[in-house]
């Protein structure tokens, strides 16, 4: 059967999207109902909530993703959809319809990792020749992967407690700095000075972990020993304190990214995720002449369902196709490690 128009959705987390993609790249369109507003007042997700909202919104998001494309039900190909990782309510909402589509209009049907999915989501936009590095870097995942084809990446260095963007999170909620965190905190940092406090670097250059990145310690410094480490001759604001902290944040993901690239010699560097669209990280990355950076657009940085269209054109293309007893996986896949 031939692939063209792909249908794909997205609800791993607290994002409800669809979106047909054509021949794996073109974007027909793209619909991302957030639920932000609704989460707004935890400052965080809020796990049954979002599950309950993506069973209420899913089935307009789709007619709406099918309708902006200019196509029906008929015209689809094939249905990608999310199937790991992410909180388990969530997926579920997307997966059993995802399923439930495919089977009454008997179209094939494929399961698509987030992770991969993100990875992906720059080749929308570019022609990017593997290998690449992939820096994956969201709420949920922080991830430095050598990247040999769409569906294989070896990881290099991980976090080894919280991904960044949570980091970013916690500290914008322990400060009330705004929702989504990381957003918050790149908007306040532009108009701060990253010299007003100096954090501490965590040093994980033994055994395994040349790559690997820690953040336990920086949100802890952040919110309680701020004292020990602000600098007593800039003032004490949210800009300043927002610029420190997501200097510091970035400076040691780039510096392990930065080490990979020159023990592998690859210096193609492909960045996907919430928080590839801080300001900061992208400056940095484009301030090293020798690398050649890809970032998606903004509106494919965050959970889309465009770049789940695009990865399941592939598979789908390849003849994978998942069973209806596929489940939900909220773990991470075990992705091969490899050391340099």
């Amino acid at each position: 059967m031939t692939m063209n128009l792909i249908l794909g959705i997205e609800s791993s987390c607290d994002e409800c999207a669809a979106a047909v993609v054509e021949h794996g790249k073109h974007i027909r369109s793209s619909i991302v109902a957030t639920q932000i507003a609704y989460h707004a007042p935890w400052n965080g997700v809020v796990p049954e909530l979002a599950s309950r909202m993506h069973t209420e919104w899913i089935y307009d998001v789709v007619q709406q993703a099918l309708s902006e494309a200019h196509c029906t039900l008929d015209d689809i190909d094939g249905v990608a959809v999310t199937s790991e990782p992410g909180l388990a309510g969530s997926l579920l909402v997307g997966l059993c319809f995802a399923k439930a589509l495919a089977w009454s209009s008997k179209k094939p049907f494929v399961g698509v990792n987030h992770i991969l999915a993100h990875l992906y989501a720059p080749q929308l936009d570019h022609d990017i020749p593997y290998p690449y590095l992939g820096l994956m870097v969201s709420g949920g995942h922080t991830l430095i992967a050598r990247v040999d084809a769409y569906d294989d990446i070896a990881i290099l260095g991980t976090t080894i407690d919280d991904a960044v963007g949570e980091a970013f999170d916690k500290v914008a909620k322990y400060y009330n700095l705004g929702y989504p965190g990381g957003v918050a905190i790149d908007k306040l940092a532009r108009n701060g000075d990253p010299r007003a406090c100096r954090f501490p670097v965590p040093n994980l250059y033994k055994g395994e972990h040349t790559y690997d990145v820690s953040y336990s310690g920086l949100k802890t410094a952040a919110i309680y020993q701020l004292d020990q480490f602000w600098n007593p001759a800039y003032e004490r604001t949210n800009e300043n304190l927002a610029a420190s902290f997501e200097k510091a944040a970035i400076d040691i993901l780039c510096s392990r990214l930065f080490n990979a690239a020159e023990d592998t010699g690859i210096t193609t560097i492909v960045a996907g995720g919430g928080v590839a669209a801080n300001t900061y990280l992208s400056s940095l990355l484009a301030s090293h002449s020798e690398l050649t950076v890809y970032f998606p657009p903004l509106s494919l940085c965050g959970d889309n369902a465009a770049m789940i269209a695009g990865l399941g054109y592939k598979l789908l293309a390849r003849g994978d196709r998942s069973p209806l007893t596929l489940n939900a996986n909220p773990r991470v896949k075990a992705f091969r490690r490899i050391t340099i």
